[in-house]
């Protein structure tokens, strides 16, 4: 079978796609360095070779055919994978790393080590930017992120870090009131910051049945991915509250935080260094992945606070 692609010069796939994204032929030949007609030329060039029209002309704009629709689609994506590959390529492992995370993840565990990464690699600045929501890493031109899920993102490979956990924190001075007598069911009439729904999560866990919404104390609450906020309010001595032991090891370990059992819930959820596929072998980003996965290692937390968490039972 004869290649569709061999008589058509990647010029004019580079041309069509400029003028597709743009609407225009006036404004692709200001992006691409050339003149108006050639634009046309290039365009019309290509519509003989398929035999079918891919623009509209309108009296002060074009318009993409259903055609010229379906090529957009298929030319935006290659020309955007041929970018990035020249890129890479091109890379000498200098410029930018910019990483998206959240914001505990970024100020309790990544932001204190980002300075050894900057020592082993003095020529790759690092851009450091908390998010909450899921970016696109292509559009939003973030390198990498750091991520809670299942790690089955398409078009990303995802790397796991460490599993998402989930245990009761305080202040000594509350865990100091509490009734350790009574096991974990000394939290019940306890004050309470976070979700209701994560402490019967963690009270089931613990054998101890949750109390309902009328029981027991009213929890505090803020916005979501707020656990740096919750565990600020549980330091000042508010009440407990649920965090990750991973992110807040060295509160732990410092005894600015307590953890009164060492019930630990693991959600089915891990931590992920996520990039896109196509650029894995982009120097910053290898380096970044190779240094990120021996912090991983070396965090004595890691591996203590993984082996005391367990899965809810269903």
């Amino acid at each position: 079978m004869s290649d569709p692609l061999a008589n058509i010069p990647l010029s004019a796939i580079r041309v069509f796609e400029a003028a597709a994204r743009l609407l225009s032929f006036t404004r692709a030949a200001d992006e691409l360095g050339m003149t108006q007609a050639a634009v046309s030329w290039q365009v019309k060039a290509l519509e003989r070779r398929l035999d079918q029209a891919l623009f509209r002309r309108l009296p002060r704009e074009v318009a993409l055919t259903p055609a010229g629709e379906r090529l957009a689609r298929a030319a935006s994506e290659a020309m955007s994978i041929l970018r990035t590959a020249v890129a890479d390529l091109s890379d000498s492992g200098e410029g930018v790393l910019a990483i998206s995370t959240l914001q505990t993840l970024a100020v309790q565990w990544l932001a204190p080590r980002l300075g050894g990464f900057q020592v082993a690699h003095p020529k790759i600045a690092v851009r450091l930017e908390s998010n909450s929501s899921v970016v696109d890493l292509v559009r939003d031109n973030f390198d990498v992120a750091i991520r809670t899920g299942e790690g089955n993102w398409p078009g990303l490979e995802a790397v796991p870090l460490f599993a998402s956990l989930m245990t009761a924190l305080c202040s000594p001075k509350v865990a100091d009131a509490l009734d350790m007598s009574r096991g974990p069911a000394a939290l019940l009439d306890a004050p309470k910051i976070g979700l209701e729904a994560e402490w019967a999560m963690w009270f089931r866990l613990a054998g101890v049945r949750p109390p309902t919404p009328n029981e027991g104390q009213g929890a505090l609450r803020f916005a979501a991915e707020s656990q740096t906020m919750e565990i600020a309010a549980a330091q000042a001595g508010q009440g407990l509250a649920l965090a990750s032991p991973i992110l807040f090891a060295s509160e732990i370990a410092a005894g600015r935080l307590v953890q009164p059992f060492p019930v630990t819930l693991h959600y089915e959820r891990q931590v992920w260094l996520v990039y896109p596929s196509e650029r894995r072998r982009a120097r910053k980003i290898a380096a970044f992945r190779d240094w990120l996965l021996a912090c991983v290692a070396a965090d004595p937390a890691i591996a203590k606070y993984e082996a005391q968490a367990r899965p809810l039972a269903a």
